[in-house]
């Protein structure tokens, strides 16, 4: 399309653009599949150079393009091909359509408005010439203007600084005056300081006795401080001292016991042959679920810190009530990164189970340390995977579950666990 002017071949591109999406998706070149679907003014901002590039080259679909062009300006493309023009059409849009349409003598019609697009383009160019003339004049009678008003100012300003000057010579034959009294006073201030500096010296002097006195004072009130703290800490060894002989007490007799019943190391938790299990993909019937009111976040710090306790988190229990907004991806992100810092802070050991009961693949996360992270098997619900956790642990262990679906409350306290609902995480998680 090179040779068409620009305007034309804007033109051209614009009604190519409305009419694409009109084409069945069979007719379509590949390079203008994906733009179909875009809007009108979309394809030919994006698509511009492609659209003209396969009108040039792809006749068949030039064609198929009329037909549709045909269609949208149907007076116009049978006046076209009645060779009865209208005079007062638009000469750009006449090229374009002659161009799409090709009908007999479709040449004449675009060097017609190629030659109307010249003719505008010139006078453009005259006007715009003619009227930088005009603004160069006008700038330069406003520049001569503004010289002879800053030669008017100049000769003011000269006649104002001679009269400051002066007026400055009298300024300075006074100041001179004034300068020798001052230099007078000054000799008078002097003396007089010359006096106290000898009296400040003697109230120094007796001041620095004064400090030597206090020092000696501090000094021995300090040695009788120090007496004191070292009979204190005599009578506060003699307690610890007492408690660490049966604390040590304490501990040979477990080791005793430990020796005397054979018990081996223990390696591991009970929440990781759970895990063990879950990574298997086992199978088992989803059961129901309501929800529980919730409790002060205060009770869940308390329970954190009880020894060894393990806290164990339904996932999307929590994050669906606390960020209902957000992607799952997100939510689980959010709930990893809040409850990082709370494992590390308590010590305690923390499982955060996700459902991914209907899905094959395991999403990604970045596992924080000291956070387990589980997924239910395939057919299996985070719910059931909660339960055995919660069965693996021995009696006599602090466990605390984190949810608010009502089966898993009833039986996970059954079995001994505590509860608290999943809004008290997340608000405990919103403290921190």
């Amino acid at each position: 399309m090179g040779p068409l002017p620009d305007v034309v071949r804007t033109r051209v591109i614009s009604l190519a653009a409305g009419s694409l999406g009109k084409m069945p998706a069979d007719q379509l070149p590949a390079s203008l599949k994906r733009v179909a679907s875009f809007a009108p003014g979309r394809r030919a901002k994006l698509a511009g150079s492609q659209i003209a590039s396969v009108l040039e080259t792809d006749e068949i679909f030039r064609e198929r393009l009329g037909h549709q062009v045909r269609a949208d300006v149907a007076e116009l493309a049978a006046a076209l091909e009645a060779g009865t023009a209208p005079a007062a059409a638009d000469p750009v849009e006449l090229a374009a359509v002659a161009y799409l349409l090709r009908p007999d003598g479709w040449e004449e019609v675009v060097a017609r408005a190629a030659g109307v697009a010249d003719a505008e383009r010139t006078q453009a160019t005259s006007r715009q010439v003619s009227e930088q003339v005009e603004r160069l004049r006008r700038q330069l009678d406003d520049t001569l203007g503004e010289l002879r008003e800053t030669r008017e100012r100049n000769r003011a300003q000269v006649a104002e600084l001679k009269s400051e000057n002066s007026e400055l010579r009298h300024k300075l034959g006074d100041t001179r005056v004034r300068l020798k009294a001052a230099e007078q006073s000054a000799a008078t201030v002097e003396t007089r300081v010359t006096e106290a500096t000898t009296a400040a010296a003697a109230a120094a002097s007796v001041a620095e006795a004064e400090v030597r006195r206090l020092r000696s004072r501090i000094e021995e009130l300090e040695r009788e401080v120090a007496a004191a703290r070292r009979a204190d800490r005599t009578e506060k060894g003699e307690g610890t001292l007492r408690a660490r002989l049966l604390l040590d007490t304490l501990l040979d007799t477990a080791q005793g016991l430990r020796r005397e019943l054979a018990l081996p190391a223990v390696e591991g938790a009970p929440a990781d042959a759970v895990e063990a299990d879950v990574a298997q993909q086992g199978g088992r019937t989803p059961t129901s679920h309501g929800s529980l009111a919730s409790d002060d976040p205060a009770l869940l710090d308390q329970l954190l810190n009880l020894p060894r306790v393990h806290l164990i988190v339904d996932g999307y229990n929590v994050t669906k009530n606390a960020w209902p907004d957000s992607s799952l991806e997100i939510q689980r992100d959010r709930l990893l990164a809040g409850v990082a810092p709370l494992a590390a802070r308590t010590r305690a050991e923390v499982t955060v189970v996700f459902d991914a009961a209907d899905k094959v693949e395991r999403p990604l996360v970045n596992r924080p340390r000291g956070v387990r992270v589980l997924f239910s098997p395939v057919g299996v619900i985070a719910d059931d995977v909660i339960r055995q956790l919660v069965a693996a642990e021995p009696q006599g262990r602090p466990v605390v579950v984190v949810s608010s679906d009502q089966a898993v409350v009833r039986d996970v306290k059954r079995a001994g666990a505590r509860v608290v609902g999943s809004v008290v995480l997340s608000r405990l998680l919103a403290r921190s």
